[in-house]
């Protein structure tokens, strides 16, 4: 049965979104040119990254919702959406290869009438540029006239899906519950999406057009890393003046404007990169510098470590190290971009032995060499000359933990006060 929408990318951003289509009734195919997760979904295993539960996976194959590598598919669709990964490359700017490919692939094969919508993070200017270029000239359609093409910032929390989860405010989390922008070459293609993602999202807000959709992408990641970043020299700062940081912050937030609270941690994880150079356009400078404050931060836990077990009569070599949540993001398996790796290297280079424990995670990879999972979390950490917490993952009982730990390094601020040594 031929599919009314073809999600193209089937990575983190790709899934939630063929999810929710799925879910709201839409004949959905995902298409991907690597033959891995296609086959995966295909036999009903969900992503190793957490993003799908087997059960909702379940659901959607029920649903109707096809995994393919056959580009076929493409042009027996309605609507066409590109999530397609953008990461950053070695100059520091996205990398769209991806997003060139899937456009390749879908001109060639694309149909009059068809509404092809962007999603993928990307400078502003990419739609209108050099996506509209390789559609039309692969297809012979004219954008605007003969397809309708569109930028939508992809808008996804990790760990948050639709299926009836709200926020402590009574509010719908997710795809559902969070409003879309959208931003159509033409006003028509403004429209033609819209009515779309109308169809399973609960609010469609109009940019002026794609460069304003695409900015909006730019802002909102590089607002969460500068906030980051900003707490981060807190708490560095907060240290050496012998201030607590979470008290800070707790009373921060109490203020009704001009606040919103961010919180300190051993490094900025997730997919979405902050990126300061776009091309020859002027470079975010306050955004670089984030960067480098964000990307010193698993070095400071390193140090910080080390003082620990020196204040404790310790050396790092030799010391025996746990560190318990090497995820990104507290009850969630995926690792893309967590610190644990850079700070378990530099450990190692120290000459302590590393340990870790995470129940999202049964196998660890450190200089490729496997690290050592503890089956026991509390036997582990008083075994441990120290602790270190880098995920607040909901299964760990802090208080027991502080009991059981020799010495117990806290990044989060997750532990009860005077518990635990705190970032």
């Amino acid at each position: 049965m031929p599919a009314d929408l073809a999600v193209i990318g089937l990575g983190h951003h790709g899934l939630p979104l063929a999810q929710a289509a799925t879910a709201a009734g839409i004949a959905t195919v995902g298409f991907d040119t690597d033959p891995r997760p296609v086959a995966e979904l295909a036999a009903g295993r969900p992503p190793v990254d957490g993003s799908l539960t087997a059960s909702e996976l379940r659901r959607m194959l029920s649903g109707g919702f096809r995994a393919t590598t056959s580009p076929v598919e493409l042009g027996r669709v309605r609507t066409a959406v590109l999530c397609a990964p953008t990461p950053l490359g070695p100059d520091g700017a996205l990398d769209l290869t991806a997003v060139t490919a899937a456009a390749r692939a879908l001109a060639v094969r694309l149909r009059p009438h068809t509404t092809v919508v962007l999603e993928s993070p990307v400078p502003p200017g990419t739609t209108e540029g050099p996506l509209r270029e390789l559609l039309e000239t692969g297809s012979g359609l004219r954008a605007g006239r003969d397809f309708h093409l569109a930028y939508s910032p992809g808008r996804l929390d990790p760990g948050r899906t639709d299926s009836g989860r709200t926020d402590l405010g009574g509010r719908p989390t997710g795809l559902a519950g969070t409003p879309k922008v959208i931003g159509g070459l033409t006003p028509a293609c403004t429209e033609s999406a819209a009515a779309f993602y109308s169809r399973f999202t609960d609010k469609v807000v109009r940019a002026r057009g794609p460069r304003e959709a695409e900015t909006v992408k730019l802002l909102e990641t590089n607002f969460r890393h500068v906030n980051i970043a900003l707490v981060n020299e807190m708490a560095v700062l907060c240290h050496e003046l012998g201030v607590d940081l979470w008290d800070v912050i707790r009373c921060a937030e109490t203020k009704p404007f001009g606040f919103q609270a961010f919180r300190p941690g051993p490094g900025v994880g997730g997919h979405g990169v902050p990126f300061e150079r776009l091309g020859t356009h002027h470079p975010l400078r306050l955004v670089e510098l984030a960067g480098q404050v964000n990307q010193r931060m698993p070095r400071y836990v390193v140090q910080r470590a080390a003082a620990l077990l020196n204040e404790h009569g310790k050396s790092a070599r030799g010391a025996r190290i746990l560190l318990l949540g090497i995820t990104y993001k507290p009850d969630l398996a995926d690792r893309e971009g967590s610190p644990a790796d850079e700070i378990a290297d530099r450990l190692m280079d120290l000459g302590a032995t590393v340990g870790f424990h995470d129940p999202y995670v049964l196998d660890w990879r450190v200089r490729d060499l496997p690290v050592p999972r503890a089956d026991s979390l509390y036997e582990a950490a008083a075994h441990a000359d120290l602790t270190i917490l880098l995920q607040h993952h909901r299964t760990y009982d802090l208080q027991g933990l502080s009991v059981k730990a020799q010495l117990l390094l806290d990044t989060r601020g997750a532990t009860p006060a005077g518990a635990a040594h705190r970032l």
